[in-house]
């Protein structure tokens, strides 16, 4: 694994590569991100022939905000490579969708939930959120209230927009939910007597 770390860290556009849990994780710029992504393709040291994932963090105190987290497979070395680009709210990052086409639906993905936008993608809808959400769910300051859910209502037929509102009232639970902190188990009520203590 540090063999394979020290041939990613000398590709062009590394600017460093660690083993961390026992994958090789390569942190790279967006501007040779293209280039990067075809040498771990095609070069056979690293034969990196699927990309598994692409997704999005938030890091909302940081200038450049957003990890995009790209976690690819060669199937014939046996080995997984991380590759981590930073970019803000604004700066695109290139997409990699000519080099893996499957790219599409995750860089959908990150951009509906994160708003990360990627450039040279010809695809770039939404796609787990509905056509007129506002916004990107998945963003740490994304606010919990004030938005309005799709749904589709039976007695009308129809798909309506309503507020969101929370389905469950709050509740004051037993002395028996794990919520209200228990003291002695379901079963270890034996545990105290003969002690005079007093017991569940």
């Amino acid at each position: 694994m540090e063999a394979l770390a020290a041939a990613v860290a000398l590709v062009p556009g590394v600017a460093g590569a660690s083993v961390e849990i026992g994958e090789v994780v390569a942190r790279a710029g967006r501007d040779s991100l293209a280039a990067l992504m075809t040498t771990l393709r095609d070069d056979p040291r690293f034969a990196c022939e699927q990309v598994m994932d692409i997704c999005g963090v938030d890091w909302p105190e940081r200038e450049e905000r957003f990890d995009v987290v790209y976690n690819l497979l060669s199937v014939s070395k046996n080995h997984r490579i991380r590759v981590i680009v930073t970019t803000d709210e604004t700066q695109p990052v290139p997409s990699v969708c000519g080099v893996w086409p499957v790219a599409t639906w995750w860089e959908r993905e990150a951009w509906d939930l994160f708003g990360i936008t990627f450039s040279g993608q010809p695809d770039l809808r939404r796609i787990l959120t509905d056509y007129g959400f506002e916004g990107h769910p998945l963003r740490k300051d994304f606010p919990l209230t004030g938005y309005v859910e799709v749904r589709y209502d039976e007695e009308r037929k129809a798909v309506v927009y309503e507020p969101v509102k929370l389905t469950q009232d709050f509740r004051s639970f037993d002395f028996i939910s794990p919520w209200e902190g228990m003291t002695t188990l379901p079963g270890d009520e034996k545990a105290t007597r003969g002690t005079g203590k007093a017991g569940g």
